[in-house]
């Protein structure tokens, strides 16, 4: 781990000083675990304590102030910690600052008592590399002939796509796909143009970016190592629910036709 420079700390009850960080290369809204260590420089017991994070922009205009918490132990005056944090990166890629930080919840964060979060500048990259692979639809000589972005073999593939026999992507439908995970969303699904099927009427062409779609996803592709919650096929489409925690989008710009 990388060692923290002095800082100031201050006199009273609830003091922490922070004494080094691992911290490796951080996707766009991906969950990561960051080593700390850090020392309850203060003269009473941490009871409750959790270790929680900002993520700010360039400027210091919260990006996201409320991150995931880590629990912590009991921890007398004097003592010091290591533990592995819980982080989730912000969406989307490019320059961040993260600010750890410790809170008692409903009460306070160490840093309005005084104490210095731990500030560390960092560039957070694309989700994933430009590397989609599509199962149980069309040949993937087929696909690569109809696609802008020429699509990979499952195995050499960052995400997969789940399709379905007489589905047929719109030409633009992997470059729109890969954008999305590279944003940093794990679970991306996008319309289907079945003509006058009522049935699939929820899930036509040009309803915008919806984040929180009501409905399940049809056809979804998945990032490599997220698991989705699959569901019961809807008119015979792979369907499934963004697992939780992870940034999942519908983008109704994304077009896939059904051939019947």
């Amino acid at each position: 781990m990388e060692r923290v420079g002095e800082h100031p700390i201050p006199a009273g009850p609830l003091a922490v000083r922070w004494l080094a960080h691992g911290v490796g290369r951080v996707k766009a809204g991906a969950l990561h675990a960051f080593r700390l260590a850090f020392e309850n420089a203060g003269a009473a017991p941490w009871r409750d304590v959790k270790l929680s994070y900002h993520w700010l922009d360039p400027l210091g205009n919260p990006i996201v102030w409320d991150g995931l918490r880590t629990d912590l132990p009991l921890t007398a005056p004097g003592t010091t910690l290591e533990v592995e944090a819980r982080v989730r990166a912000p969406m989307p890629p490019g320059r961040y600052r993260l600010a750890l930080d410790l809170v008692l919840e409903h009460r306070y964060w160490f840093g309005s008592l005084g104490n210095a979060p731990l500030a560390l500048d960092l560039v957070v990259e694309p989700r994933i590399g430009r590397r989609l692979a599509a199962v149980s639809g069309p040949s993937n000589s087929l696909l690569l002939a109809h696609q802008e972005e020429a699509l990979v073999a499952l195995e050499e593939a960052e995400a997969v796509a789940h399709l379905a026999p007489g589905v047929l992507p719109a030409p633009d439908w992997s470059r729109r796909v890969l954008d999305a995970h590279q944003e940093g969303f794990a679970v991306v699904a996008g319309s289907i143009d079945a003509g006058r099927h009522r049935a699939l009427q929820p899930w036509a062409p040009g309803q915008g970016r919806v984040p929180a779609f009501p409905h399940p996803f049809l056809c979804p592709s998945l990032v490599r190592g997220v698991e989705a919650a699959w569901l019961d096929p809807v008119e015979g489409l792979p369907a499934a629910e963004p697992p939780a925690g992870e940034p999942g989008v519908f983008d109704g710009r994304i077009v896939l036709r059904l051939r019947r």
